[in-house]
């Protein structure tokens, strides 16, 4: 006798097959790597249309990274509360940023007018010199480069005279950097959440040496900063060189680009001083000289040995390139993320090597 076979059961609508639904396994393993490639070009396209705000996210960490390193500092001589300390850093840098820009606009503001008159005789006479002794130079065919060249320095210039070009953009980095400084456990936490439960120990370490080796590049670039520029500021008033206190400020402040702010803040200071004559422009050459000496001898091997030591062309390259995409801001943030990167790609580096001899 045979048996009737049972009616089919309808399956719940939940579980009947759509039209995405793909039977074969081989199809669907395939399908499922290629809707993970789109995923990672989508991505890509994604971080590239948010390129200036994820910028300036990062710009926050560095700030906070500079913030938090004071606040560490401070916690050497002023044990108290940690809130406080922060505090006590952001009055600090807050009364500087005042003190600045009252300076600047009492004294300096005349001064970066004057600039690039002076520059620019200077420039024009060093021409003259070269095609008297037969160097095939005319003034007029170099003075639209000049007047460029010039045109720039005035631009340098008035945003460090007036320190209120990007002023959306510099309160909502100051915003996040507090943010991030107050709070560090509670963001890196959140991040580590969303990563997969094996991940999240490796994620916290390479995250602890990336802020630790942030705060002493900061910090080092900072000392620099202010060694140069009050170095520079006080050498050159001792002698009496015009725009002293300009040429100052533009050393410090251009001395936080390696590679790139020292040649520019030297030739602005050596034209300057021989527009009052032969022997101040030997003196400023000598400043120079002596500033850079003691920064490149004594400060930077400091902070290279204990953050990361980065090869100077990477460096020049991605300030070439990220000043070409992102402007001045990213000329300024290619070092650290250069350094960033580098300790992310050694801790990859480390872990798959460590994987492998297991």
């Amino acid at each position: 006798m045979v048996k009737a076979a049972p009616p089919k059961r309808k399956r719940p609508r939940s579980q009947r097959v759509g039209p995405t639904d793909i039977a074969d396994p081989l199809l669907r393993e395939e399908a499922k790597r290629a809707f993970v490639w789109i995923g990672m070009a989508a991505l890509f396209a994604l971080v590239v249309l948010l390129a200036q705000p994820l910028l300036i996210i990062f710009a926050g960490m560095v700030f906070a990274a500079m913030v938090d390193g004071g606040a560490r500092l401070l916690e050497k001589v002023l044990p108290i509360r940690r809130g406080w300390r922060v505090a006590i850093v952001l009055v600090v840098v807050g009364a500087f940023l005042v003190w600045t820009a009252y300076f600047a606009g009492s004294q300096i503001a005349a001064q970066a007018a004057a600039l690039p008159a002076t520059v620019e005789a200077q420039a024009l006479r060093v021409i003259h010199w070269l095609s008297e002794r037969g160097f095939a130079i005319e003034a007029r065919d170099v003075q639209g480069f000049v007047e460029k060249a010039i045109g720039g320095v005035g631009q340098l210039t008035a945003a460090v005279g007036g320190l209120i070009g990007a002023v959306g953009t510099t309160i909502l980095i100051i915003v996040l950097g507090i943010y991030f400084a107050v709070e560090p456990q509670l963001y890196r936490r959140g991040v580590a959440w969303m990563m997969p439960a094996d991940r999240r120990d490796y994620f916290e370490g390479t995250a602890q040496l990336m802020g630790r080796s942030l705060r002493r590049l900061m910090a080092g670039r900072l000392l620099g900063m202010g060694l140069e520029g009050v170095c520079t500021w006080l050498l050159l008033t001792a002698y009496g060189v015009p725009m002293a206190a300009l040429l100052g400020l533009l050393t410090g402040l251009l001395a936080f680009l390696p590679n790139i702010g020292a040649p520019l803040s030297g030739l602005l200071m050596i034209l300057v001083g021989f527009s009052g004559g032969v022997n101040m422009g030997i003196y400023c050459i000598v400043v120079y000289v002596v500033v850079q000496t003691v920064d490149g001898n004594v400060i930077v091997p400091m902070v290279a040995r204990r953050t990361v030591d980065l090869a100077p062309a990477l460096v020049l390259g991605a300030q070439l390139v990220m000043g070409v995409l992102f402007g001045i801001i990213g000329l300024i943030l290619a070092d650290p993320m250069v350094a960033m990167i580098k300790i992310w790609l050694e801790r990859g580096a480390a872990r798959l090597e460590a994987e492998g001899a297991e």
